[in-house]
This record gives C-alpha cells, sequence and structure tokens, in this order.
C-alpha cells in the first residue's frame, strides 16, 4: 500500500439543484385557507420540481400556542424537513415593537430553537403576512399607527424581518407582494368577505412568493392556477411573487451566493454580497482559492477563468453557488519569486480549525501569503 500527498485545485462543491423540498407549515387559518400549501404543491408540479408538506394550523394560534402544541412539536420531530414556515397570529406581530419583543419573539426563538434540535439542517422560514384591508380597529385605538392597512403592513414588515435576522432565519415576503399587487390593481381583492383572510386570489400570490422562497425559482409561465382565476391575473400575480423574492433576495435573508469585484490588469478585488450564511469558500479558476470575506487575488498567468463563490450555512448543510467569468491579459511575462510560505491552520469544508490529516478527508492548508491549498492524503 502506498501513501502520499496530493495538492490539487480546489473545486467548489456541486450540488444538483434540489427538485425535492420537504416543508412542514406552522400557523393558523391564514395558511389553512384555500389549502394554500397544496397550491404550492400544484406550482411546483407544474415545473417538474416536488413538494412533500404537512401542517399544524390551529385557527388563531400564535407562536406561545405551539410551542405547547403537542401535534406541533410532534410534527417538528417526525423528519428532517428542508423548511419549517412559521406564520404568527395575523395582528400580534404588528403591536407596538415593545410588545412584540415581550409576547411575541420569545416564542418565535423557542420554536427556532425545536426546529433546529431536530435537525440543524433545517432552515425556519417566517411568513410574513399581510395588512388587514383596513387596518387593525380592534387595536388601532391603543397603538395608531396600525389603524391603516398601510401603517399595520409596516409594522408587519419590520417585526417578520426582525425576527428571521435574529433567529438566523429566511423569510418569505408574502404581505410585501400583496402590497405590490394592490399598488398595481387594487381590483384583483386579495381579501375574503371579513377583510382578514386570503380570498383564492390571496392565496395564490402567497403560494407563488412561497415557490420562489423555497426553491429560488421564478413561478413565472406555471401552468397552474385555480379555476377561479383567469389566465391574466394568475399571470400577473406570478409575476408579483416573483419579482417580491427574487429581486431582494438579501432584504429577506434567503440563502444566497453573490458578489461583484472589480478588475485592474490582473488582479482582481471581490465584494462579497452574499446573505444568510455561516462560511464562504471562493474559487479563482487557477487552482487557488480562499476563505476571506472579501478577497483579492492576482493571476499568474492570462485566460479566462471563472470564479465561484459557495456559500454556506446551517452547519454546511446547506449551499448555494454563483460564478462569474473573467479574462485576463497579461501583455509581459513576469517571473515571480515565490518565497517561502509559512502554515497558518488546517481547516475542515466546515470551517474547523486544528484538524489532524486523516487518509482520503479533503482539508485545506491556509498560509500566511493568504492563499489556501486543498489536500487529500491518499491511502
Amino acid at each position: 500500500m502506498k501513501e502520499g500527498i496530493l495538492i490539487c485545485a480546489f473545486l467548489p462543491l456541486l450540488i444538483i439543484a434540489q427538485q425535492r423540498k420537504e416543508v412542514l407549515f406552522i400557523g393558523n387559518s391564514y395558511t389553512y385557507y384555500n389549502n394554500m400549501p397544496q397550491l404550492v404543491e400544484q406550482i411546483a408540479l407544474s415545473f417538474g420540481d416536488s413538494l412533500i408538506h404537512d401542517s399544524s394550523t390551529p385557527g388563531g394560534a400564535n407562536f406561545n400556542t405551539h410551542t405547547n402544541n403537542t401535534q406541533t412539536l410532534a410534527k417538528i420531530n417526525q423528519q428532517q424537513w428542508d423548511y419549517v414556515v412559521l406564520q404568527a397570529q395575523s395582528q400580534e406581530p404588528s403591536f407596538s415593537p415593545v410588545q412584540v419583543a415581550n409576547n411575541t419573539y420569545p416564542y418565535a426563538e423557542i420554536l427556532v430553537d425545536f426546529i433546529h434540535v431536530n435537525s440543524s439542517c433545517t432552515e425556519p422560514l417566517f411568513f410574513m403576512t399581510w395588512g388587514r384591508k383596513y387596518g387593525d380597529q380592534q387595536n388601532c385605538q391603543a397603538y395608531p399607527p396600525i389603524c391603516t392597512y398601510l401603517g399595520m403592513q409596516q409594522r408587519l414588515r419590520e417585526s417578520y424581518l426582525e425576527m428571521a435576522f435574529n433567529d438566523s432565519a429566511s423569510c418569505a415576503p408574502v404581505g410585501m407582494a400583496w402590497k405590490a399587487s394592490i399598488a398595481i390593481d387594487s381590483t384583483i381583492n386579495l381579501y375574503s368577505s371579513d377583510n382578514s383572510h386570503p380570498s383564492i386570489y390571496g392565496s395564490y400570490l402567497a403560494a407563488c412568493t412561497f415557490y420562489a422562497s423555497i426553491f429560488k425559482k421564478s413561478p413565472i409561465g406555471s401552468s397552474f392556477w385555480p379555476a377561479a382565476i383567469d389566465s391574466n391575473t394568475a399571470y400577473s400575480l406570478q409575476q408579483i411573487g416573483s419579482n417580491t423574492v427574487l429581486d431582494s433576495l438579501a432584504v429577506w435573508n434567503i440563502l444566497n451566493a453573490d458578489f461583484s469585484f472589480i478588475q485592474t490588469n490582473d488582479s482582481i478585488s471581490c465584494t462579497n454580497l452574499s446573505s444568510n450564511y455561516e462560511s464562504l469558500i471562493w474559487d479563482f479558476g487557477d487552482g487557488t482559492s480562499s476563505f476571506n470575506e472579501h478577497p483579492t487575488h492576482v493571476y499568474g498567468n492570462s485566460g479566462v477563468y471563472t470564479i465561484t463563490l459557495s456559500a454556506l450555512t446551517n452547519g454546511g448543510c446547506l449551499l448555494d453557488t454563483f460564478s462569474l467569468n473573467i479574462t485576463v491579459n497579461i501583455s509581459t511575462e513576469i517571473n515571480e519569486v515565490i518565497s517561502k510560505r509559512k502554515l497558518v491552520e488546517v481547516i475542515d469544508v466546515l470551517g474547523k480549525k486544528g484538524i489532524k490529516p486523516k487518509p482520503n478527508v479533503p482539508l485545506f492548508y491556509r498560509y500566511d501569503d493568504g492563499t489556501v491549498e486543498k489536500r487529500i492524503i491518499i491511502e
């Protein structure tokens, strides 16, 4: 048996785009109305994707209710979900910041903890709901900002995003898709007769928004829409759901790898624009890589190179990549003297430090000159 050290260029981890997602919906009648999760499933099927889902949606339930609901907790623990959707009671997150901080955020955090105890790979996804058509007339005297639809919607936006960022979770911006739809064409009535719950139009728009949030793909062009909706309206709602999510992934704290760069001759300076990540791996396309947040790199030869950024979260379970091509032209050959490098640390693929080399396990060796090598001991 021979042993040796193989030094090779880092290749980004490649994952075939997942076409199957398993999702648990936790909420109340806002989720239950018109069987909204089933609408998401049908949109997914129209693109050849698959959504396996379950729900816990007792009427009027808030996050505190769910923390003590045996059915909710049992469903969280029944399997490793890709996403667990969290929808609060419709009014509660719109109350004053102090009241929401005391009565809503702690229970949202408890649910997120339950989710991660079951599986650290599951991504919590907050369901940002919509403001009532005429605001919250029951509570607006005590807190005037929610007396109108716009005021209530603004508070819901603020609270859901704060929960998402505080709990390192994602947010499905359904309420903002509703706001966009109302601004574009207020004749499409997203509300049922109580001016609170969704009509079939409102549930379909929510489903389009969830498809974009969960699959990170556009619902535009889906051949599925409920029979009560005409094709032109369905297409408009698909566009709104798609644009609301995919144009602003970082705003909703959805895992997304993204970067920009400035190139000066053979040198590039990269700016990381990713969202909701725990660690980053850069591949510069020439056999070198970096774990830095905003790295710089100098190419030694002319050519076309592919820069790939991989963003990882949830302990490395979730990964997203983004690539750009650059062209490097070096007019004169430069002979560089490579100084003796000093090893700084050894890291595994999840960023853990102080790892001892093991046979057939890829490790990353970081040097004091900023370079990183991937090494595998072949046994």
